[in-house]
């Protein structure tokens, strides 16, 4: 299998999580929020798993511990906390009151987040098969609670199920097209393409700390706290034996 055909299966598979709403057609809607939080302290163990014992190692490993992977890793960072802030580019993981406005700005907002995904999954497989591998697993985990969340705020916004479930996928299929891009961009880069990598951590690291973990930390029952760090820890794991197999 060709790289770049690694990389459309890889940017397809996760363009198809966009309708993962179809399950709020079959869930009530206080066990959908319970499984999501589940899935969102998976999501931020998986994140953070991903960043510091994949991305980061891998781009230390190709160009050393220079200044500069440490440099696009706060790039990484400060670009999503400069979308969230000015933007109000949101990963919401619950029902959350918006107007209909805010609704067409979250479909731009996640289309340009899916084109970005698809450009670091593209750079993730130029560099091997498994770090491509590591990246797409750590984008759908992300991408999972990100699009029910979502989903909710486009039927809030007075969406239809079955239009909030095609527009949702619409603005996931950037995804594909940014990962058809970050192939031939790698082609005219070549080894620069590899800074791409701590740029992801850094994206990785603040979804995590920013969005993810937030959602999960307030929690007053002690028995769901220490399921939801188990779910963590589950999603570092889960990161540390795939690093392992290698």
């Amino acid at each position: 299998m060709t790289t770049l055909l690694q990389i459309l299966v890889a940017t397809f598979v996760v363009s198809l999580i966009s309708l993962v709403g179809i399950l709020t057609f079959f869930l009530k809607k206080d066990l959908l929020n319970k499984a999501l939080l589940v899935l969102v302290a998976l999501s931020a163990g998986g994140l953070l798993g991903g960043a510091f014992l994949h991305l980061l190692p891998e781009a230390i490993e190709e160009a050393g511990a220079t200044l500069d992977i440490f440099l696009y890793l706060l790039l990484g960072f400060c670009l999503f906390f400069v979308l969230e802030q000015f933007l109000r580019w949101r990963h919401e993981h619950g029902t959350v009151h918006r107007i209909q406005p805010f609704s067409y700005m979250i479909l731009i907002s996640d289309s340009v987040h899916n084109f970005i995904d698809g450009l670091i999954i593209a750079a993730s497989f130029i560099v091997s098969f498994q770090i491509g591998v590591v990246t797409t697993l750590a984008v759908a985990l992300h991408e999972i609670p990100q699009e029910l969340g979502d989903f909710g705020v486009l039927i809030y916004g007075g969406f239809s199920r079955a239009r909030a479930l095609t527009f949702n996928y619409i603005s996931a299929v950037t995804a594909i097209v940014g990962g058809v891009t970050g192939y031939y961009l790698s082609s005219q880069l070549q080894g620069s393409i590899i800074y791409l990598l701590p740029f992801a951590a850094g994206n990785f690291i603040y979804i995590a700390a920013a969005d993810l973990i937030p959602e999960i930390k307030h929690t007053t029952n002690l028995k769901r706290s220490v399921l939801h760090f188990g779910t963590f820890l589950a999603g570092l794991g889960l990161m540390l034996v795939i690093k392992q197999m290698d």
